[in-house]
């Protein structure tokens, strides 16, 4: 029993508490999101340790979980900053996401419930009378949000959850390029969206996603 004891003590190290640099990541995020810092900015640890008054320890940690999410990226000639999507990063991020969203489209038609596509809609219809554009970014990610949950998908959902906030990020590039017209076609065009999922017309529902996705890539690519 001792010799277990011993073999498990070593197998496994103490455990450490986190909530710190989670909030402090929150934080972090929440500022990119809202446009405090946008792509490129730098994201220095001594600034961010006196804003947010804790040590700079709980900060790199805030720093090297943005990282892999895909939010800022870190580099000895720059230090960190907030990710700015090149070409190839855009395409490879889009082709993703409409693998995932062209299952989800199939998985919420063919197995959501009355109460599931009922959330979709109140997402889409939340949009109206919106007029700040980092706001309604944050809707257009909470509706495709819904779907995902919709879906009842685990695996599914955790795949949109690895791209969630880099899609985020490609939203915040989209509106730094043009807000034109973006605050008046954004709400009908995720109507439509639950539109076609409430009537579980999956050609229709997979080619409005589709040219939902394609409108916000043709802006990003044209700059």
């Amino acid at each position: 029993m001792e010799a277990t004891q011993a073999s498990d003590d070593r197998a496994m190290a103490p455990a450490r508490r986190r909530g710190l640099a989670d909030e402090v990541a929150d934080r972090i995020r929440e500022a990119i999101f809202t446009g405090a810092y946008p792509p490129g900015a730098p994201l220095r640890e001594v600034e961010l340790s006196a804003v947010l008054q804790v040590s700079r320890g709980p900060v790199r940690e805030a720093l090297r979980g943005l990282e892999h999410e895909g939010l800022v990226h870190s580099g000895w000639h720059r230090g960190t900053v907030v990710t700015t999507l090149s070409a190839k990063d855009v395409a490879e991020l889009d082709s993703l996401r409409g693998a995932l969203e062209d299952l989800a489209v199939q998985q919420v038609i063919a197995h959501a419930s009355d109460d599931d596509l009922a959330v979709i809609e109140r997402a889409a219809g939340g949009m109206d009378g919106t007029t700040d554009p980092h706001t309604m970014v944050s809707q257009d990610i909470a509706f495709h949000d819904a779907v995902f949950v919709a879906t009842g998908h685990r695996r599914l959902v955790a795949g949109w959850d690895a791209i969630r906030c880099q899609v985020h990020l490609f939203l915040l590039t989209r509106i730094g390029l043009s807000t034109e017209d973006y605050l008046g076609s954004i709400p009908p065009e995720h109507q439509a969206l639950a539109a076609a999922l409430r009537a579980r017309d999956p050609d229709t529902a997979r080619a409005l996603f589709a040219a939902h996705r394609r409108h916000a890539v043709d802006i990003v690519s044209a700059d």
